[in-house]
C-alpha cells in the first residue's frame, strides 16, 4: 500500500469505483458491503458491460479514476473482458459481460451484503453523458 495523505474511507472509495464504471455507462451497478460477512474485502461493486471492449474501458475508468488515492493491487481477467476484477484490498471490483455476471451470480451469492446507496448525484452525472 502506497503513503497517502488523505486516507478515503473504503466505502468513499467504493461509490467511486462504482461512479467511474458509469462513467462508461455501465449497468446494474451495486456497491455491497462485505465486511460483517467476509475477510476477503469490506466492499464489493458489480457492474455490467455489453462488451468485451466496454468492460475493459470500465476497468480503465476505475483505475484511472482512483490513481490519485488508490492504487489497484492486481487486475485480472482484463485480455479477455469478459470478468475483470480490479482489486485494492479493502474494496474489489467485478466488471461483467450480461452473460457472464447472470452465469456466476455474484448479487445472490452476496445477496446478505447490505447495498450502499450510490448518491444522486453521480447518477444523474452519468445519465447526461
Amino acid at each position: 500500500m502506497q503513503d497517502k495523505e488523505v486516507m478515503i474511507p473504503a466505502v468513499e472509495r467504493a461509490v467511486k469505483c462504482a461512479a467511474f464504471a458509469l462513467d462508461k455507462k455501465a449497468l446494474d451497478v451495486k456497491v455491497l458491503e462485505i465486511k460483517k460477512i467476509s475477510s476477503i474485502a469490506d466492499y464489493l461493486v458489480l457492474a455490467t458491460g455489453r462488451s468485451d471492449r466496454q468492460v475493459q474501458a470500465m476497468a480503465d475508468s476505475v483505475k484511472q479514476g482512483l490513481k490519485p488515492i488508490d492504487k489497484a493491487i492486481d487486475t485480472e481477467g482484463y485480455d479477455e473482458g469478459r470478468w475483470v476484477v480490479v482489486d485494492f484490498g479493502d474494496v474489489i471490483v467485478h466488471l461483467f459481460q450480461e452473460e457472464v455476471r447472470k452465469i456466476y451470480n455474484l448479487d445472490e451469492l452476496w445477496s446478505r451484503a447490505p447495498q450502499i446507496e450510490i448518491p444522486e448525484e453521480y447518477l444523474w452525472e452519468h445519465k447526461e453523458k
